[in-house]
């Protein structure tokens, strides 16, 4: 709860509650001075200072504790603060803190060890990168330079990165401002039964007028100048739709007919946060490429990267390729996703996930989507939902435009923080996406704190 403070003696991090308040302070005021936010009208915003992290809890600038239901960017799978990436990180400073990418070293090679180990079929090469949206530059160049070929598809609804490429592959409006229609990307409609472009009535007719959809636009774009077809495996910011069965089946299939790359961004819904080691697991598919970042060592250092299969690793087999990063599988960041998938792997930190989704959060939040007129649909695996806020359950008007928010909405977030739980909200949706790590009681208690946000909206409609 909010109003639930921490004793004077000291915070997690061993602030005395007065001593953060100040260190809050300063810090909030040199923000305001100096730091430029992304995504952001720099005048208008007022960001929460955080002074200290534990499990799935952080607190603010005023001591008070927040029960994190955002994974801060949907990151924290192991959690804040853990002990084990926590030394591990420390210990590898202690013996090697840099080294340039074209020397090997044993933090980054186990870490590539690791992670192919995890990914499905035959992608056992790693290249490294500092995080999601340079992977998905990488991915897409490779992808480019093994076929030949220049377009790329991506979906709407879906996000991919803020770097150039990568934003334009993005299908959601903050696309806008930096496209100009010459990335050599085509957007497509996905899959997503409850805001249907396909008039479909059920799950099975989404996924087969979603793939006749992509046919004709591969068929109509011409399938020779397509290098690759991207798409999150459970998109994530766009809403966490999952693809109804058959679909990413069906994706596959439409590649391999046309030879064209198939990319799954796995760089939120990786690393366990859909109750599998990646999202992409649900769907018994192999991509040609696979993109991670965020969960691989739970964001405690900058680090993302490709996964690549046989035929395109072939490829650079005796042909240079022209691509690289100063920090590419930097030992600190390697090092802590060591740790992070290892610790995942003895704790039963992914079955954790899993289970928390089939038993705890989809159950609850089925249970508040029927008792709340605000709420359309929720949907979502592992520890990683959304739900879905609506004006109108019958014309299922979201509570906020696409693109932006609402006073609505704000409210609603505003008292979620007010409560105590700190909220993942994108557009007209609350994402409920608390560490891998969370308990029973942690998600139950997070549930029943959207509970009653949820009332402030429930009550505005039925005021309006």
């Amino acid at each position: 709860m909010l109003d639930d403070k921490l004793d004077e003696i000291s915070l997690p991090n061993g602030l005395s509650v007065a001593d953060a308040r100040a260190e809050a302070a300063r810090a909030y005021e040199l923000d305001r001075a100096h730091v430029f936010h992304s995504w952001s009208a720099q005048a208008e915003i007022s960001p929460m200072t955080i002074t200290a992290s534990q499990g799935c809890y952080v607190w603010d600038g005023d001591g008070n504790r927040l029960l994190d239901f955002s994974s801060m960017m949907v990151n924290t799978n192991i959690g804040h603060q853990h002990p084990k990436v926590v030394a591990a990180i420390a210990d590898q400073a202690a013996k090697l803190c840099t080294v340039a990418p074209q020397h090997a070293n044993a933090a980054r090679s186990e870490c590539a060890r690791l992670i192919a180990e995890r990914t499905p079929g035959d992608l056992d090469k790693i290249f490294f990168t500092n995080g999601g949206a340079d992977a998905v530059e990488h991915a897409v160049r490779m992808a480019r330079l093994h076929t030949g070929r220049y377009k790329v598809l991506s979906r709407y609804r879906s996000y991919h990165g803020g770097t150039e490429t990568a934003i334009n592959l993005t299908g959601d409006p903050r696309r806008w401002a930096n496209d100009h229609g010459n990335a050599g990307v085509v957007h497509f409609f996905g899959p997503f039964l409850y805001r249907t472009q396909f008039h479909a009535e059920t799950e099975a007719q989404e996924s087969e007028r979603a793939l006749a959809h992509l046919h004709d636009i591969v068929r109509m774009e011409g399938p020779s100048t397509i290098a690759a077809i991207i798409l999150e495996s459970i998109p994530g910011t766009a809403g966490i739709m999952v693809p109804p069965p058959g679909y990413v089946a069906g994706v596959r299939a439409l590649c391999d007919e046309y030879g064209i790359v198939f990319i799954a961004d796995e760089v939120m819904a990786g690393f366990g946060r859909t109750g599998k080691w990646f999202a992409i697991d649900h769907f018994g598919v192999t991509p040609d490429l696979l993109t991670f970042a965020k969960g691989v060592n739970s964001g405690y250092v900058p680090l993302g990267g490709v996964a690549i299969g046989p035929a395109i690793a072939q490829t650079f087999a005796h042909r240079p390729y022209p691509g690289g990063l100063t920090y590419s599988g930097h030992p600190l960041a390697t090092a802590a996703a060591v740790a992070t998938i290892n610790t995942m792997a003895e704790d039963g930190i992914v079955e954790n996930a899993a289970r928390i989704g089939t038993e705890v959060l989809g159950p609850a939040l089925r249970d508040l989507a029927a008792r709340h007129r605000c709420v359309g649909e929720v949907r979502g695996a592992g520890v990683f939902w959304a739900v879905e806020l609506v004006a109108d359950q019958t014309t299922r008007e979201p509570l906020a435009p696409y693109g932006r928010s609402s006073a609505a909405m704000n409210a609603v977030i505003a008292e979620c923080k007010k409560l105590g739980l700190l909220p993942f909200a994108n557009y007209n949706r609350i994402h409920v996406v608390p560490p891998c790590i969370v308990t029973e009681q942690q998600a139950r208690e997070g549930v029943a704190l959207l509970d009653r946000a949820l009332d402030v909206a429930d009550e505005g409609l039925a005021g309006s």
